[in-house]
């Protein structure tokens, strides 16, 4: 059959439907096209192979790691005209699925497991490289099975409630390749524009990328007494994805930023005065010395990793329900005899059995308590007790976060990942403790855990991804949750190659060491907590799972609220003018249809700003690490005019996203 023609994403793809209809996706579910293929399967691979490398190898080298998702669906368009046949959009969604494993492993492996080079374990204990693949591959896999349940409620059942803004970008791009025409005109002149515009920041320094209220006399004066700041990142991605999350939850979201930053942190500076020494959280100076951003960074930072959490637990309770029914009608598939009767969902709505999700969930978790018991704490005494205890651990936080981390995902295109994997730390360190393991196998069995829980957090997030763009462009399921496994496998292999050759190239510790920023604040962490006595900033996280209860309460969603409390001011500001941008385009005249079709223009454009600075991310991360930054590099954003020109290139690409996308006539 031929898929239905569509100018571009289809009706109601953002939008809530009314009781009883049905979202049709872009191939509908009785359509037959080439979707898990010979070339799909190889183009997936590569892309995981050669991208988790790449990810892994910048991550550590210059402390910056880019999302793979996006580069690779622009790949997958355009090596496409290549082949005598070009790949159907079903084709490149299974490329992009694969190979989208990459980034999500990554940020998994490189979190958590050079820390233990930092740490010296590797060589005190022993770490090779079957241990990296198998704490990578182990936790990737988990992040597929917990979310299998979760699928058809993140994507399905609240459909136009959660905005999704990186998988609508991708959609975008793998749409706009499809159709060309007027959708892929737009679609490419914003990425130049956006990647252009996030060029002039990273790679030749042209203006600044954060503009902070500092410039003005009044703005210093209220940091230096009162340890008040605003701060905004003018980057084009960053406006493009409040575009797409929308004013709702841009607005809940800052308003958590704004407890922090303006409220939090000017308090803790105020009593912070009269304390001789600091009392809680992980301040190594007096809090009267330290900046707003320390005072963030050291306390406020905590509250918002506790908020996280508790809002996490409340997603839990209200989804139990969908979580009973699955895995109940999992057992009860193991356990009834097949009668040949039973209905067979929509190609696109069927998921890989729940029978076959237990089973495999089952056999994952005896796999983890044999590694364990086997190889990570063979050693020690009662290393099979310990092995349980380090499986339950693994099982019950990465379930328990999977849905935080898919939500978060949802909603604004960020995964918390490493605030739960610091919590994840904390707690088996303390679970680990109690059981009587401490010193350098209790740090070496913490961490593992740590990047079992992390890359299983990373993974869940990632994939609701990939499902929310197989359900508008009418994938099949189960063949996503199959291949993905591939992936994962492709992608685990290679970052553990690559951590081991940078290790013995570069090293994670001394003078010319390579950044890995999260992995040393990962080693800072575990160091003193397997040590008696451990402060743990409980009273922090207190703080933050009282807020959470209180926006639960009071009917904000405690979620979105956490993750501003908890992600930089700088980074969620722009998102509220992204929101208000969107929010206006969507009022801007009587005629509905108008200014929806208004409101789908700016989707794009703002896919296409996401989509040029995830390409630029790539590019200058290589500039720099080749060195060839420092030929282009003007160095005007270090000088008095960098923040005020930055401010001024915002409020221009604002209005550029307002006015372009009010370009639509009736007649369009």
């Amino acid at each position: 059959m031929q898929k239905q023609e569509v100018k571009g994403m289809p009706e109601g793809a953002f939008d809530v439907l009314p009781a009883g209809k049905e979202y049709a996706p872009y191939i509908s579910a009785d359509s037959v096209i080439p979707e898990v293929t010979a070339r799909s399967i190889i183009l997936g691979l590569v892309m995981a192979v050669v991208f988790s490398a790449a990810a892994a190898f910048l991550g550590l080298k210059i402390g910056q790691v880019f999302e793979a998702a996006i580069p690779i669906a622009i790949i997958a368009v355009g090596v496409s005209p290549l082949f005598r046949r070009k790949n159907t959009i079903l084709e490149n969604v299974i490329i992009q699925s694969i190979g989208a494993a990459s980034g999500l492993i990554v940020a998994g492996a490189i979190f958590t497991l050079p820390a233990l080079f930092i740490l010296g374990l590797d060589k005190k204990i022993g770490f090779d490289l079957i241990k990296i693949f198998m704490v990578s591959f182990l936790g990737g896999t988990l992040g597929v099975l917990f979310l299998i349940p979760f699928r058809k409620y993140f994507v399905k059942e609240m459909h136009g409630h959660f905005p999704f803004p990186e998988a609508t970008a991708t959609a975008q791009i793998l749409v706009a390749g499809e159709k060309g025409g007027t959708q892929a005109k737009i679609l490419v002149k914003s990425m130049i524009i956006g990647g252009l515009f996030d060029f002039m920041v990273h790679s030749v320094g042209a203006y600044n990328e954060i503009f902070t209220s500092r410039i003005v006399k009044i703005g210093q004066t209220l940091s230096e007494k009162a340890r008040i700041v605003f701060k905004m990142d003018v980057l084009s991605a960053v406006l493009g994805l409040g575009y797409i999350v929308g004013l709702k939850y841009t607005s809940i979201i800052a308003a958590g930023s704004l407890l922090s930053w303006f409220l939090l942190v000017p308090v803790i500076y105020y009593f912070g005065q009269f304390i001789p020494a600091e009392i809680v959280g992980s301040g190594t100076q007096l809090i009267s010395a330290m900046s707003a951003e320390e005072i963030f960074r050291s306390y406020v930072r905590y509250i918002g990793i506790g908020a996280i959490a508790m809002a996490g637990i409340i997603g839990i309770l209200k989804s139990s329900k969908i979580i009973v029914q699955a895995f109940g009608m999992g057992f009860k598939q193991m356990l009834k005899k097949k009668t040949g009767r039973e209905t067979q969902p929509q190609r696109t709505q069927t998921d890989l059995s729940m029978k076959y999700v237990i089973m495999l969930l089952g056999l994952a978790a005896l796999i983890i308590f044999i590694f364990f018991s086997f190889s990570v704490l063979s050693p020690v005494p009662h290393a099979l007790r310990l092995g349980l205890i380090a499986m339950v651990t693994v099982f019950v936080i990465s379930f328990l976060f999977t849905s935080v981390a898919a939500r978060a995902i949802a909603i604004v295109g960020t995964n918390p990942v490493s605030g739960m994997t610091m919590m994840t730390l904390i707690l088996s360190s303390l679970v680990l403790v109690a059981a009587g393991l401490k010193g350098q196998y209790g740090m070496f069995a913490a961490l593992l855990i740590g990047g079992v829980v992390c890359t299983a957090l990373s993974m869940s997030g990632g994939f609701i991804t990939d499902l929310k763009v197989g359900y508008w462009l009418g994938s099949t399921p189960v063949k996503q949750q199959l291949y993905k496994f591939l992936g994962i496998m492709a992608a685990s292999l290679s970052v553990g190659v690559v951590i081991f050759l940078l290790n013995k190239t570069y090293g994670f510790s001394g003078a010319n060491a390579l950044a890995a920023p999260q992995a040393n604040a990962m080693a800072a962490l575990i160091q003193p907590l397997m040590n008696p006595g451990a402060q743990v900033p409980w009273l922090l996280y207190g703080v933050g799972i009282l807020t959470a209860l209180i926006m639960e309460l009071i009917g904000v969603p405690p979620l979105a609220f956490a993750l501003g409390m908890y992600i930089p001011l700088e980074l969620n500001t722009p998102l509220v003018i992204g929101g208000l941008i969107a929010y206006l385009i969507n009022r801007s005249s009587p005629d509905k249809k108008l200014a929806t079709a208004r409101y789908d223009k700016g989707i794009l454009i703002a896919s296409g700003f996401i989509a040029g600075g995830a390409l630029i991310g790539v590019v200058s991360a290589l500039l720099k690490y080749f060195d060839v930054e420092k030929f282009i590099h003007l160095g005007w954003a270090d000088t008095a005019q960098g923040e005020p020109l930055a401010l001024l290139m915002f409020v221009a690409l604002a209005l550029y996203l307002y006015f372009d996308s009010r370009k639509v006539k009736k007649e369009d």
